[in-house]
């Protein structure tokens, strides 16, 4: 069996770990709110800006916000949405799962965002093409990342979603089709009374720019908005880690404060029996 002392230290360590466990369970619980109100903001502005652009747009499909004669790269762009660090649980390892399923070298080029994403593909023998951190700010500037993916023709993100504190999940979207598919559902609750057409109001240098810049302006919010719920995920996949090991880490600690005074009744009652023992060869050498 071993000593108390020894027993004792590791309880120490243990309980320490439940105060470090339960204190980033309490940051990531304050770090939902704060998110999860930034995702609430962001698809009330996408509304207002679809709008818009619904009525000034001259071509059916979503550009990105290319020139006319701007030809992109024939390949398909993956985005990866990962965590900075690994203390996210396995929310980034069943990202990365579902990035090697999907991927082709010949067919596919990979920008990836977070460090922990970066390790991750890269132990899957993955060389990324690009690579950015994963913002520490609430203010997130995306456009490096749209300056990229309008280079390419077909652009597919790969994030964590979030469902609720106890699940999230992994989703993979083609990009245009993630915003034709917001616009459509902008349309049903944002129709206004005042159209915007050349006939009432004047665009300058001309229709195609302006919805081009709308364009960029939507897909900066669609790339916001990924970012922002994968981040809301990352942080709901860490709390629930986080509870998770602190009830392990509790539950250890009452184990381990049990053996301790196990022990420490044994050296006790070892000691006891020493001294009788003593005691009795002492008073038989008397005799």
């Amino acid at each position: 069996m071993r000593r108390p002392l020894q027993i004792k230290a590791e309880e120490d360590s243990v309980r320490s770990v439940v105060s470090l466990t339960s204190a980033l369970e309490t940051l990531s619980s304050m770090q939902i709110a704060k998110t999860k109100n930034k995702v609430l903001i962001s698809n009330q502005f996408f509304d207002e800006v679809w709008n818009i652009y619904k009525q000034i747009r001259v071509d059916v499909m979503f550009n990105f916000g290319r020139k006319i004669d701007e030809k992109p790269i024939e390949k398909e762009l993956l985005i990866l949405i990962t965590a900075k660090a690994g203390l996210s649980g396995d929310i980034d390892n069943r990202l990365i799962k579902k990035v090697v399923d999907h991927y082709d070298e010949t067919k596919n080029d990979v920008l990836v965002i977070g460090h922990h994403g970066a390790l991750k593909l890269k132990q899957a023998h993955i060389d990324h093409t690009y690579y950015f951190d994963l913002p520490e700010h609430d203010y997130i500037n995306v456009d490096p990342l749209m300056d990229i993916t309008r280079k390419y023709a077909k652009s597919r993100i790969f994030y964590q979603h979030y469902i609720s504190l106890s699940q999230q999940d992994i989703k993979d979207v083609d990009l245009s089709e993630v915003v034709s598919s917001k616009g459509r559902t902008a349309d049903l609750s944002t129709v206004g009374k005042d159209l915007v057409t050349e006939k009432t109001y004047i665009f300058e240098p001309s229709s195609y720019q302006v919805a081009a810049y709308l364009e960029n302006s939507i897909l900066r919010l669609t790339i916001s908005q990924f970012i922002y719920d994968s981040r809301l995920a990352q942080v709901a996949s860490r709390f629930k880690a986080m509870s998770a090991a602190k009830e392990r880490s509790i539950a250890n600690a009452a184990e381990l404060r049990l053996e301790f005074n196990r022990a420490k009744r044994n050296l006790v009652d070892t000691r006891l029996k020493e001294s009788l023992a003593g005691l009795k060869k002492i008073r038989a050498g008397g005799a």
